[in-house]
């Protein structure tokens, strides 16, 4: 190691590599608290609603999240992120003294965010690159920084059901994608519901802003894999009870706990695990 090239721009082409990746320019995270969030209910969900005495969230799940990336006028360094979550989500209501029936629909939350994205000044285009179509990039966007969005699936903090008579006035009606909307077996009830679904959902996110660059950096050796493949979809034949006997014997959830999560040691004293 001691003859390794400390300078690599002036390394050998055997000592040096020039690669292209995304360097990361900006990111944030954030711990958003979804307050009373609408779900959209299917046709059939939402005639059981409209009849069902209770009815609680069960679980929410990320099915897709759309990013759009826009410079910031009074400073082209800076660029705005706007992010639309859209959560499938499946509640139980009780309807009668029948057992509770499934409920399912779609909640839509957005967020902004404003990170740091270096001005560039040159217009990237690839082989890839189709212009004027839906989905290519554009001379207009050919610069912008490239954002990225981490994201868990939603906790369920809390549900309620409200009459529309009880709903706030106003409410912005959510931009559905024909996408989002094919996901679902039936049609989403947008208006004339009796009753609504409305949830709270605690997300964890991470949002960056990355631009393309090119480096040269150090060869140490090429990464050559050192697992095996194995063509056994459940992994190595082993034998059951040799794995078995490697587990250590679980003493402490044998041992009788207090009413606060102590239980007693060797001598009949009360300890606090």
């Amino acid at each position: 190691m001691a003859d390794h090239c400390q300078d690599a721009v002036h390394c050998d082409r055997s000592d040096a590599l020039s690669i292209h990746t995304r360097k990361i320019t900006d990111s944030c995270r954030d711990k958003d608290c979804i307050e009373d969030l609408r779900v959209y209910l299917t046709t059939g969900s939402q005639t059981l609603l409209d009849s069902a005495a209770t009815a609680k969230v069960r679980s929410a799940e990320l099915l897709y999240t759309y990013i759009d990336v826009e410079p910031i006028a009074f400073d082209r360094n800076h660029y705005c992120i706007d992010v639309t979550f859209y959560y499938r989500v499946l509640a139980d209501a009780v309807v009668g003294c029948a057992r509770p029936a499934t409920l399912y629909g779609l909640a839509v939350f957005s967020k902004r965010a404003v990170l740091c994205g270096e001005e560039s000044k040159t217009h990237i285009f690839t082989s890839d690159t189709r212009l004027n179509a839906s989905d290519g990039q554009t001379r207009y966007a050919a610069n912008l920084p490239t954002a990225v969005v981490e994201v868990l699936d939603p906790m369920v903090l809390s549900s309620k059901v409200k009459d529309v008579c009880e709903c706030t006035c106003g409410e912005s009606m959510a931009q559905i994608p024909g996408y989002i909307c094919s996901l679902f077996d039936e049609e989403l009830v947008l208006s004339g519901d009796r009753r609504r679904l409305f949830v709270t959902l605690g997300q964890f996110s991470i949002i960056r802003l990355e631009r393309d660059a090119q480096l040269v950096v150090p060869v140490l050796d090429y990464s050559i894999p050192t697992k095996e493949c194995c063509d056994n979809p459940g992994g190595s034949v082993e034998d059951p009870c040799e794995m078995f006997s490697r587990i250590p014997f679980p003493e402490k959830q044998f041992a009788p706990r207090g009413c606060d999560g102590e239980q007693t040691d060797s001598c009949g004293c009360y300890k606090t695990t």
